[in-house]
């Protein structure tokens, strides 16, 4: 190689020899951001805006209560009464007026304010909660057990008015991430809240998960809505949104609701049948809180992903759902729980895209109606997905039931084909 001749250079009268001159340094590469990292950048930009952080964590702390309620009161009344039959017919009671309440609570909150009419709704909810542990504690007519638990349905749908918020604050290239995290806050909150009000009514005493539940929910409605800066303006009266009512928008939509729903009871009571089948009932909890966090983790990696289209991710929710079928014919725990984990990983990004469909077709104003509207049909289909999972496992065996949600997913798919295209 030959040897490189320093150069000359002349600096004022003297003649000096410069070293021949180095290389430059080559540029430190820039650091390759990591793949969480870059799954994540989406929502830092979502907590960027002011006073999101503040509601979200009033939003999180009211809508934990809502996984604990339900099983809070099942297992206070039969503890304290000795009959399931009783317990499970107060909770159902509870659920059916909120199918009947619920919108109408919604259509108050968007003509006239999400902290105007959230909060005593919300007080009427909590007093109705004590009021059932009263009249538990005192062996009270069982009549008031059914009223007492009917009056918490004014509890206002918190994740309906959180997903109005973002849509009031954001712009529209940002809401199919505000509306993954807030499905993945519902799977994290149904995960947490069954865990928590079962260890408190066990470990503490029966009312503990009523009294916790009651307490958390007021406690976060009222840190939610004292973000007042956030919370989009009153609708006012419904003529301001053209007269269209969210019912006959959604119309169309509710059908597929209403399926997704029966995909959610059906499977989980038909995994709690099976697991007790094989001797493995202790396992029910963890298993389906695997499910749930796989919807959760999905959720939020789908929202720092391009959306896909409502058809596309119901096609991989039937493909999904007849996983836990073939697993459960294995007679082993690992095959079904990794199905239920794929299986759960599967409704997230149907439920975030769907619920975006919800959004951009309700009338404007009355956001939160429609939302309670997809979460009755969710309601009612989970009602009817449990009842009919319950008769498939007593007449055919725990094993076939697993069928039900994998119809249930494939008439999804059908009725998401059906379902016209915005615009259309």
């Amino acid at each position: 190689m030959p040897q490189e001749t320093p150069l000359m250079a002349v600096t004022g009268t003297t003649l000096v020899l410069a070293a021949p001159a180095a290389a430059p340094a080559p540029a430190p590469a820039p650091a390759r951001r990591s793949a969480a990292a870059r799954a994540l950048r989406p929502y830092a930009r979502l907590f960027a805006v002011p006073g999101a952080r503040g509601f979200t964590a009033g939003n999180l702390l009211a809508r934990l209560p809502m996984g604990m309620f339900g099983i809070s009161a099942v297992m206070m009344i039969a503890g304290q009464r000795g009959s399931y039959a009783l317990a499970g017919a107060v909770t159902a009671t509870g659920m059916a007026a909120t199918a009947v309440v619920g919108p109408w609570t919604a259509r108050l909150v968007d003509r006239y304010g999400q902290a105007r009419t959230a909060v005593p709704a919300t007080v009427i909810a909590v007093l109705g909660s004590l009021s059932l542990v009263l009249c538990v504690r005192t062996q009270a007519p069982d009549w008031t057990l059914f009223a007492s638990y009917a009056a918490t349905a004014t509890t206002p749908n918190i994740g309906g008015m959180s997903r109005a918020r973002w849509t009031h604050l954001l712009p529209r290239s940002a809401h199919h991430t505000a509306m993954s995290f807030e499905q993945a806050a519902d799977e994290l909150c149904f995960m947490l809240g069954p865990v928590l009000a079962a260890f408190l009514c066990t470990a503490v005493f029966p009312e503990a998960g009523t009294l916790t539940g009651a307490a958390l929910l007021l406690t976060g409605m009222l840190v939610f809505t004292a973000h007042r800066a956030t919370e989009p303006p009153p609708g006012g009266a419904p003529k301001a949104a053209g007269g269209r009512s969210p019912l006959r928008a959604l119309a169309p939509l509710l059908g597929l609701f209403l399926a997704t729903g029966l995909v959610f009871g059906s499977m989980e009571v038909a995994s709690v049948a099976h697991l007790s089948a094989l001797g493995l009932g202790g396992a029910s909890g963890p298993v389906l809180a695997l499910q749930a966090a796989g919807s959760c983790a999905a959720g939020l990696l789908y929202g720092a992903r391009r959306p896909r289209s409502l058809r596309s991710c119901l096609c991989a929710l039937a493909g999904a759902m007849a996983l836990p079928w073939a697993a459960a014919a294995t007679g082993s725990l690992v095959p079904l729980a990794a199905a239920l984990l794929l299986a759960g990983m599967s409704t997230a990004p149907v439920m975030v895209t769907a619920m975006g469909l919800v959004q951009s077709r309700t009338p404007e104003g009355r956001l939160n109606e429609g939302m309670t509207l997809a979460v009755t049909a969710i309601l009612a289909g989970i009602a009817a997905g449990s009842a009919t999972a319950g008769l498939a496992v007593d007449r055919l065996g725990t094993g076939t039931a697993y069928l039900l949600p994998a119809a249930a997913a494939l008439t999804a798919l059908l009725i998401g084909s059906a379902t016209p295209r915005p615009g259309r």
